[in-house]
């Protein structure tokens, strides 16, 4: 790194870098456990957006601004804040370059970039989003354009895509789906409009105890479902996109199919900062450790939220669980004391298939279904007014209130007493496929 130009700053005891809802709550959880930390957060937006908001925003059930709050009210005093985007990582100088050229240094490092939206690897996409009825909820903005082209369409094609994983928020692809449908069917349109899906993968939902429920409303809404069907191109001109399918045999054909609206869900890496520094693994990814989330090779580094490499569904819900073990973790390394919290790879999305009701997945590593509540109150593999209640009123405010404010509310971090010590015995893909159990250490 060129220091010539750069100009130094004092040693933070954290630097985090984004202000996403990984940053924020990971800042909220460490200054909850020592308020006197020195920290200071990398993030070049004025802006923060409560993003899990935005479907409902597309299915004209919250607005626009109701997601959106600015970035210097949620910040907290004595964290300083540097506006400007981080454009490489030195991790054996514990030092970081911003775009401005300024050098941080720190004793230990959050890494919460989030994930990028590569709009630019479907041609014609770019050029065309918010046009010619094309939209995403995934964009920032967009949402309410999705809402404008559920209620105007009365006839036609409408198709909703969804890439490869990774993406953030697995289900949010068929949440704009069925908000859409059920609008239509209670306007009495639905059976003028042809819906499909186009998914890149081999199965509806990636926990199969979610599924019968899905498939459901699939049958309810007479959706035309097109699995391991990835979108190309788009030609807004014509309104016709371009699919690759994969037939059973593994072959591979193009096809082309007319549409009237589009909901796109882009595919998404890593930020190219990430995919460039000595922090990622070969797929680009913050490489760290699936329950401790500390990374692999850099001690005083840790991930957590949609840019790191951890098997888990890419969610707030995972966010919320996962400050806490950040925050414990970290302050344990820098009191010279064992890592000793640990992530289970909780996630939840909650899946909106009608308005008022939802499907509420919840999850941990292998796919193991780990719901909050008993049964008997809501049974998530069911649709429930009950769990429409929580997203619509009860997760915002636990969002803004709650989790960015460092109060953890079912949100404690799991403490076993035989965490390994030899990290490098333990396989995140076995984790991740429920072949190893992640609290018990590999021989």
């Amino acid at each position: 790194m060129n220091t010539d130009t750069t100009v130094a700053s004092p040693i933070y005891d954290v630097v985090v870098v984004g202000g996403g809802a990984a940053g924020l709550a990971a800042i909220a959880s460490l200054q909850k456990r020592q308020p006197d930390l020195s920290i200071a957060l990398v993030e070049p937006a004025s802006q923060h957006y409560y993003q899990p908001g935005w479907t409902l925003v597309g299915g004209g059930v919250f607005s626009q601004a109701s997601t959106v709050k600015p970035m210097a009210d949620l910040i907290p005093k004595n964290v300083s804040w540097f506006q400007h985007a981080a454009a490489g990582f030195s991790p054996q100088q514990n030092t970081l370059l911003l775009a401005d050229n300024t050098q941080l240094s720190y004793r230990s490092l959050v890494v919460a970039t989030g994930l990028k939206l590569d709009w630019q690897a479907i041609p014609g996409l770019t050029e065309s989003l918010g046009t010619q009825g094309i939209t995403s909820n995934y964009q920032p903005g967009m949402a309410p354009y999705t809402w404008q082209l559920v209620q105007q369409l009365g006839r036609g094609t409408a198709i909703f895509t969804q890439p490869a994983m990774p993406i953030k928020c697995a289900g949010a692809p068929q949440k704009a789906m069925y908000l859409s449908c059920d609008h239509w069917l209670r306007q009495q349109q639905l059976s003028n409009i042809n819906v499909e899906f186009c998914s890149a993968g081999a199965a509806l939902f990636g926990v199969a105890d979610y599924v019968p429920a899905l498939q459901q409303y699939i049958a309810k809404y007479q959706i035309k479902l097109n699995l391991q069907t990835n979108l190309q191109a788009v030609d807004a001109a014509s309104k016709t996109a371009t699919f690759k399918r994969t037939l059973a045999d593994g072959s591979t054909e193009l096809q082309q199919k007319q549409f009237d609206m589009l909901h796109v869900t882009p595919p998404q890496v890593a930020p190219d900062v990430i995919r460039q520094s000595p922090l990622a693994d070969n797929a680009g990814w913050v490489d760290v450790y699936p329950d401790t989330l500390q990374h692999k090779t850099f001690a005083n580094v840790f991930a957590l939220g949609d840019c790191s490499n951890t098997p888990n569904a890419k969610t707030a819900a995972a966010v919320r669980k996962q400050a806490p073990v950040v925050a414990e973790n970290l302050l344990g390394l820098l009191n010279n004391q064992k890592l000793r919290a640990i992530y289970d790879g909780y996630g939840s999305c909650p899946l909106t298939v009608e308005r008022g009701k939802i499907v509420l997945a919840e999850f941990v590593y292998g796919g193991k279904v780990e719901p909050t509540f008993p049964k008997w109150f809501i049974d998530g593999t069911r649709p429930s007014r009950l769990s429409w209640l929580l997203k619509e009123k009860m997760l915002p405010p636990l969002y803004w209130h709650a989790m960015l404010k460092g109060r953890e509310w079912l949100a404690a971090p799991l403490y076993p007493d035989n965490l390994p010590t030899d990290r490098h015995t333990r396989s995140g893909a076995d984790i991740a496929t429920g072949n190893v159990d992640p609290l018990v250490k590999r021989e």
